[in-house]
């Protein structure tokens, strides 16, 4: 009887066994078959650069940000006589200034670019000045350098922080070779005289089908009037 158990239990342990080869061996297999390429699927390599950021538009959001940021702490600076007001002054000078000249939106290298309100008058106030305001690096050393003196005020050390991470975006942006252009607006195209005339139909017009076109009997042998006439 214990020859016969022991027989079992091998049995039961080949089993086990077996199965734990034959899973080792799929995962092995699993593990060393090789994903097409896109070559071979058919499908078109992906293209990175669709994707990369400009960081210009960020920068230009956070430089508005931070000019009305300082802007609004100088009046409040002014207006309750701050210690160190003439601080205030300064900020509220900057931040109007920086604001002006955040306010026209760049036009973006990919897809389209949506304009602020009335920002056509002041871009076309920004392009007199031409490399100045085009370039990026000029812009991210006048930020930091209009941050400075407002940091020395509590009231305006928030507008300092905000504008000089603008500084350091407007950095970034220049690097990566960004700059400033302007939205030109195309003017709209005036249909012509002859474009508007449609041309007359080529192609005759549908007929009927060949079973609707046959005349039936009655149309054949003349209309058949149902009071009878007698002729005198």
């Amino acid at each position: 009887m214990w020859f016969i158990g022991e027989r079992r239990g091998l049995s039961v342990w080949g089993g086990v066994y077996g199965v734990g080869a034959r899973f080792r061996a799929g995962a092995r297999s699993h593990t060393q078959r090789r994903c097409p390429s896109a070559s071979e699927t058919g499908r078109a390599e992906p293209n990175w650069a669709m994707g990369q950021i400009e960081w210009a538009m960020w920068a230009n959001e956070q430089a508005l940000a931070a000019g009305l940021i300082m802007l609004t702490g100088g009046i409040v600076a002014v207006a309750g006589q701050f210690k160190g007001w003439y601080f205030a002054v300064y900020a509220i000078a900057a931040g109007v200034f920086v604001c002006l000249l955040e306010y026209p939106r760049s036009k973006r290298k990919r897809g389209s670019t949506m304009e602020r309100c009335g920002q056509k008058y002041m871009t076309a106030v920004v392009k007199v000045f031409g490399p100045l305001t085009r370039n990026y690096y000029v812009r991210a050393v006048l930020h930091a350098a209009l941050a400075v003196p407002a940091g020395f005020l509590l009231s305006t050390i928030l507008g300092t922080v905000c504008l000089g991470i603008a500084s350091g975006i407007y950095l970034l942006a220049a690097v990566r070779g960004e700059e400033w252009s302007p939205i030109e607006q195309k003017p709209r195209e005036r249909p012509r005289g002859g474009d508007t005339i449609k041309q007359p139909p080529s192609n005759p017009p549908p007929r009927p089908p060949v079973d609707t076109r046959r005349k039936q009997p009655a149309e054949e042998g003349g209309q058949v009037n149902p009071i009878p006439v007698e002729a005198e």
